[in-house]
C-alpha cells in the first residue's frame, strides 16, 4: 500500500486492530459532511476469519454514526471478488465502477 495516512493518523482517524502484541488490522476512515469513507480497511491473512474485519467495519459505522452521518462508503479493486462478496453480506451495496489510479474499482455505501 503506497497511501500516506500521515494526515488521517494527525486527526485521530486511524486505528489498529491488535492480537496480543501484534497488530492484525487496520482502518482508515475520511470524514465528508455528508458520508463517512473507509479509505482502507486491511486484516493480516493469519487473522482473517477471526471477526477482525467485521469488528473495523462496525467500528466505522459506529464513529459515522456518532458524527450524525447516515452512510459509510467504500471502494475496492474489481479483482477482489471475495471482498465484493464480504461487503454485501456485511449491508454494503455496490453503487458503481470506475477506473481510477490504474484501477478498476468497485464502490459500496450503507445507510445506517
Amino acid at each position: 500500500m503506497d497511501a500516506d495516512h500521515a494526515a488521517a493518523v494527525a486527526t485521530g482517524l486511524v486505528w489498529v486492530a491488535e492480537q496480543g502484541q501484534r497488530v492484525v488490522g487496520l482502518l482508515v476512515l475520511e470524514i465528508a459532511h455528508d458520508h463517512a469513507l473507509i479509505e482502507n480497511v486491511a486484516v493480516s491473512p493469519d487473522a482473517q476469519g477471526l471477526g477482525v474485519g467485521s469488528r473495523l467495519l462496525a467500528l466505522a459505522e459506529q464513529q459515522a454514526g456518532e458524527r450524525g452521518l447516515r452512510e459509510v462508503r467504500l471502494y475496492t479493486h474489481e479483482a477482489m471478488t471475495e471482498n465484493q462478496e464480504y461487503y454485501r453480506r456485511r449491508g454494503y451495496r455496490e453503487t458503481h465502477r470506475s477506473r481510477g489510479s490504474g484501477f478498476q474499482r468497485v464502490f459500496f455505501t450503507k445507510d445506517l
